[in-house]
């Protein structure tokens, strides 16, 4: 009796006889969002996973690519900068009216596309540094400290790093036009132009072409400020028609001894 009792605690049906033959109770049905499945261990449930009904793992990632391209060109006493203005989010448009250049000192603008977040992040926590900077020194960071300042910023996060797509442009201590180009964890080189973004590789090559004449046996001209925003324009019309990431409109900053001016150039809609 106690074997018995045992076995009607642990299902079984009827108190009396052999164990084995006795039927167990069937299990309860497991529910979920994506319907019941069965309770017993080892059966599959009926529910289509994919490519196959094995179970899947969900995941999850604190990263969003928002899109967006940026551009930066020097030039012997200016620089230009751009960036269009939509935020995408997979094959939807969240805003069309979202800048991608933050000024960060009177000579110093940030180009950065990528997760529009950490890009936010990344840009006050610069500012705060920056102010605190001006209150120890009396003075406005330079460009090249500027620079330095970003590429510590972001090392300091290379085991979980900002998703930020980062092109420094602005005005060295000469006057003379300077473009920084950074890879995540803060590498940086100083280099003619620039380009970020998911419209980065339309961008390059062709001004590759048109700016450093890499592709070309004319020697280089000095372009003045009209001319490179000319180009600079063409490019984005050339990576909005490429890239879906890339559209709506394209702001651009010209930076020099006198000032920033702005100029706001339309582009595609769709």
């Amino acid at each position: 009796k106690a074997d018995a009792y045992s076995m009607a605690e642990f299902g079984a049906y009827e108190v009396g006889g052999p164990a084995a033959a006795q039927p167990s109770v069937p299990p309860l049905p497991i529910w979920s969002s994506e319907g019941p499945s069965a309770g017993e261990f080892g059966k599959r449930d009926h529910i289509d996973h994919g490519v196959t009904e094995n179970p899947y793992e969900r995941r999850f990632s604190p990263y969003d690519f928002n899109g967006g391209t940026t551009l930066a060109v020097s030039g012997k006493d200016f620089v230009v900068v751009a960036g269009d203005t939509r935020m995408s989010s997979g094959y939807e448009i969240k805003s069309r009216n979202v800048p991608k250049l933050h000024q960060l000192t009177s000579k110093t603008v940030l180009a950065a596309a990528g997760c529009k977040t950490d890009v936010d992040t990344l840009t006050n926590l610069l500012r705060t540094r920056m102010q605190m900077y001006e209150h120890d020194c009396n003075k406005e960071m330079s460009t090249t400290a500027v620079a330095q300042m970003l590429s510590n910023t972001l090392y300091g996060r290379r085991f979980f790093p900002y998703y930020s797509f980062n092109v420094l442009a602005g005005l060295d201590e000469e006057g003379k036009g300077a473009v920084f180009s950074y890879d995540a964890i803060g590498s940086y080189e100083r280099t003619p132009f620039s380009a970020s973004g998911s419209g980065q590789s339309y961008l390059i090559p062709l001004m590759d072409n048109l700016v450093t004449f890499k592709t070309r046996l004319d020697p280089v001209p000095d372009m003045t400020v009209e001319e490179i925003v000319s180009i600079v324009k063409d490019a984005f019309v050339t990576a909005g028609e490429r890239d879906i990431y890339t559209g709506d409109a394209v702001e651009i900053k010209v930076i020099s001894a006198t000032g920033v001016t702005t100029e706001l150039f339309p582009l595609k809609k769709d």
